[in-house]
Parts: structure tokens; C-alpha cells; sequence
């Protein structure tokens, strides 16, 4: 074992997984219940020590122990030494917590304008058309230089849009009230789940998921997945959205000795399940060159058939977890994972595959040469930090100190296209209020009222205007505006 390397376990030799090949990308497969969150911690620990800032969702809360020493306890003292491991200690990792819902962690958020119209459209489960007019919203937003930050941003711009159709139709093309009420609809669903908390500002730094501590080791940045399961839609387009931004936003730096973030995406099908072809392209796409950006992914999942092929194929080190065969859709399975490894004269490896205990696992990793190493049947190193989720206090200690502290914690709301489409409306009801307000030489008629004057007509054709326009939903929303009482989220 040494620096230039992760110690993963024992097969017929040592099994290691090269730094210099971490960002060549990864899977880690198996039934519920065979490993995979030790396989798991296990390389996140390795990556963490040797320098390298790791980023994973904690779908059933048990990473979390990732931030305590772990226990010498006897099965996992005895599977050290079987693998002759003879310098196992228990460690700590330095983590940062991070949660969407704020809870748990520090909030995560991100911008509507961050997330785009392509990926919103995935989260909204929006049609072609509707996807059509989400585009032409950012389109006529960016065009009037309003921003679109959180969902009040995005609801009003949607209004706007449908109120000025008719005009917005020369320029964009044509605009669907319907598909305009059908995404406003899929956003109020949006909200009732909390998702609204997401959207906003301050938006997450990629810098702070790529930070070292003081002695030179890695943060392990831990989302709290648990609650964000229940709305799998939202889970794996922030994944994605994340995956998009580290793609576009750090410089190429082709291949290092050692990767500068590593990704874990557990329940990976998620991701895949149900996605548009275009969708699974662009996936393939940002795996592929994402490398070359100096990040390694790594897919967590039950069935190597969770993955499309094309990214499947991007993969290289690989830890394959037990698989059960008791129908033929699982007898394929266990045929398919079989044939992705390079093949070993001494193992059957579809049987084997079936055979495999707890803690066990087939392994291959690239060699120095980026070629798939030969498949073993290997025991897994027992994992330094806790096994399961930390204790309490031991976890709020670590939010305590947390590097990123009062950073994310508190809410922005700076002026944005909310409050400028709030403004518009603002402006000619003034005017109407000072002109009412204004002295009048114009004699009164026998009945007391103020004969009106031709600036006078126009000002109240224009907030009769504006008073139709009022009627609807987002009308609503900026009378209330005006007294205080905004709608939220």
C-alpha cells in the first residue's frame, strides 16, 4: 500500500485502484444487502486520505459514520488480518454535511437560470411543447435582462409570457397558455414537496466540495439523501445538474496522478429510469469528457443492466457485489455482469458471481496501462471509520466546525424578475394615485364629480389595462406584493 494507490482488498494478489486511473471512473454493483456501502466507504476513506475531495449522496444515512473513528471490533480485526492488512487502524475522515431541505446539513442550492430549461424540464416531467415554451421563458428573460433565481422568478416570467403571447409570438413563436398552465401547475406539485428550497441563492460554490483540510486530506462532502429518496425525480436531476457544472465550469487538465474530485451517484438507475434518449446522450456525453476535467464517477446500483451501455462501457474499475439468479431476468443479469470482465482461467465467473458472501466481491481495476485488470474474487478491507450512521453528537461536533459555517445558512433574495415584473405594475398605479391626488382647476359637475381631463382618460384606460392583466394568478400574487402578504414559494 502507498500513496499512489487505493488498498481495496485480498483476491489471489492484492487488488489496488491506481490514483493515476480514479478518474477513469467507476462501478460498484450488487443485491441489497452484499456490501456495496462498505466497497463504498471503503474507496471514499482511500481517495480522502491521499488528498482527494470526495462528493456522495448518504441514501440510507449510514456514510454519515464516515466522520467518526471506527471500532475495533473482532470480525473486523479478523478480516484485517485475513488479507494480512497489518497496519489497520481506525481513523476519522474530515466531512462537510450538506442537505437540499437544509436539516441535516448545510442548504444546497442552486439557481433556475443554473439549472436551465433542459434539465427543469426533466424534474417538471414536461412534454415536448412544454418543454418548447420553458426554452422560449429563458429566451425572453435573458432577452429583457430579468433574472431568474428562485420559483416566484420563474412562475412570474411565466405569466409574463403568457400575457404578452400574442406579441411575444412574432419574435419566439407561438406561446401555449395551456402547456404555459400545465408547467405553472407541475411547479406548484414541485413546491408542495419542498423542492422550492432548492431554488435560490446563495447558489453552491463548486470550490467548497473541492477543499482539503490542514493536513493535506480530503473532504468527504456527504448529502443527506434519505428524505430527497422519497422524490427520486429531484434526487437525480441535482446529481446531474452538479455532474453539468463541474463538466463545464473546471479547465480541461487531461490525465493527473491523482483525480481532483470524485463523484459517487448512488442508485444510479434512478438517473436512467424512464430518461428521453436525449437526456441519456447528454449523460453519456458529460461521463466521457468529464475525465478529462480531472473528476472520476462512480456509479453505485444493484444490476449493471441499470446502466445504458454506452456509459457502462466508460467504467473501468469495477467491484461486483453478489448478484441473485432466481428468475430469468436475474439469470440474464447474472450473464451480463459476467461478460463485462475481463476473464480469469481459474474463475467461472457467472457462478461465482452467485456465490459470492458478504464483504466479498469481483474486482478489477485498470492497470498502469488504462487496460482492465484480470477479474478476482476478492475480501474487501474493512473500512477505518464507523460502520453505520455517527452518533449524534459526534455528527453535530462536526457541523459545528464546519468550513463552510453560516456560508449557505441563511436566504438571499436580491432583486430579480419577480420584483422587476412587480415594479412594472407599480409604476403606472402611482401614476394613477397622483393624478387622482392632483388639484383641478376643471369645474365639477352638478352631481360633485371631477369632470375628467384627456391626460386623465388615458391614465385610467391604461390601469383598466393593467387591472385585466391583475386578474390572473400572478395578479394575484403582486397585489398581495403590494400590502405584504407575498405568496410564497
Amino acid at each position: 500500500m502507498n500513496d499512489n494507490s487505493i488498498f481495496v482488498g485480498q483476491g489471489e494478489a492484492p487488488v489496488f485502484l491506481l490514483l493515476s486511473k480514479g478518474n477513469r471512473h467507476g462501478l460498484i454493483a450488487g443485491a441489497t444487502g452484499t456490501g456495496k456501502t462498505i466497497s463504498l466507504q471503503v474507496l471514499a476513506e482511500g481517495f480522502s486520505q491521499r488528498g482527494v475531495p470526495v462528493f456522495l449522496a448518504d441514501v440510507k444515512g449510514d456514510l454519515s459514520g464516515l466522520c467518526q473513528s471506527g471500532e475495533p471490533k473482532p470480525k473486523l480485526l479478523e478480516r484485517a488480518r485475513q488479507i494480512g492488512l497489518t497496519d489497520y487502524t481506525n481513523s476519522a475522515c474530515p466531512v462537510i454535511f450538506w442537505d437540499l431541505f437544509g436539516e441535516q446539513g448545510h442548504p444546497v442550492r442552486a439557481t433556475v437560470s443554473d439549472m436551465g430549461p433542459v434539465l427543469l424540464a426533466r424534474l417538471l416531467e414536461l412534454n415536448d411543447t412544454q418543454e418548447g415554451v420553458l426554452n422560449l421563458t429563458f429566451k425572453v428573460a435573458d432577452d429583457e435582462g430579468l433574472l431568474l433565481l428562485d420559483m416566484k422568478d420563474l412562475r412570474a416570467m411565466l405569466q409574463h409570457v403568457a400575457d404578452n403571447a400574442k406579441t411575444l409570438t412574432q419574435q419566439y413563436g407561438n406561446v401555449s397558455s395551456a402547456s404555459v398552465g400545465s408547467i405553472q401547475r407541475q411547479l406548484l406539485v414541485l413546491e408542495q414537496q419542498g423542492a422550492d428550497q432548492f431554488f435560490g441563492e446563495p447558489a453552491l460554490r463548486l470550490s467548497d466540495l473541492m477543499r482539503r483540510d490542514l493536513n493535506g486530506r480530503g473532504y468527504v462532502s456527504v448529502l443527506a439523501a434519505d428524505r430527497l429518496m422519497q422524490r427520486p425525480r429531484l434526487y437525480s436531476t441535482f446529481l446531474l445538474w452538479l455532474l453539468s457544472e463541474l463538466f463545464e465550469q473546471l479547465p480541461e487538465v487531461g490525465d493527473l496522478d491523482q483525480p481532483k474530485l470524485v463523484f459517487f451517484f448512488d442508485e444510479a438507475h434512478l438517473l436512467f429510469d424512464d430518461a428521453p434518449k436525449a437526456l441519456v446522450s447528454k449523460v453519456e456525453q458529460v461521463v466521457r469528457l468529464v475525465r478529462s476535467k480531472g473528476v472520476g464517477v462512480y456509479f453505485i446500483s444493484q444490476n449493471p443492466l441499470d446502466i445504458p451501455d454506452a456509459v457502462l462501457g466508460q467504467l473501468g474499475n469495477r467491484i461486483q457485489h453478489a448478484l441473485r439468479a432466481f428468475t430469468p431476468k436475474d439469470q440474464r443479469a447474472v450473464k451480463a455482469a459476467a461478460e463485462t470482465f475481463r476473464e480469469n482461467p481459474s474463475l467461472s465467473i457467472q457462478d461465482v458471481i452467485t456465490e459470492l458472501g458478504v464483504g466479498e466481491a469481483l474486482a478489477s481495476m485498470l492497470d498502469d496501462q488504462g487496460s482492465p485488470g484480470i477479474v478476482q474474487r476478492t475480501l474487501v478491507r474493512p473500512p477505518s471509520s464507523r460502520i453505520g450512521p455517527a452518533d449524534p453528537s459526534v455528527r453535530q461536533s462536526v457541523f459545528a466546525q464546519s468550513p463552510v459555517s453560516g456560508v449557505y445558512d441563511q436566504t438571499m433574495d436580491r432583486e430579480s424578475a419577480y420584483e422587476r415584473l412587480i415594479s412594472r405594475v407599480q409604476q403606472p398605479a402611482q401614476l394613477q394615485s397622483e393624478a387622482l391626488n392632483r388639484p383641478s382647476d376643471s369645474p365639477r359637475r352638478a352631481s360633485g364629480r371631477q369632470r375628467q381631463g384627456p391626460q386623465e382618460i388615458l391614465l385610467n384606460a391604461a390601469i383598466r389595462s393593467i387591472g385585466t392583466q391583475l386578474g390572473g394568478s400572478f395578479g394575484r400574487q403582486l397585489v398581495r406584493g403590494l400590502f405584504g402578504t407575498l405568496f410564497k414559494g
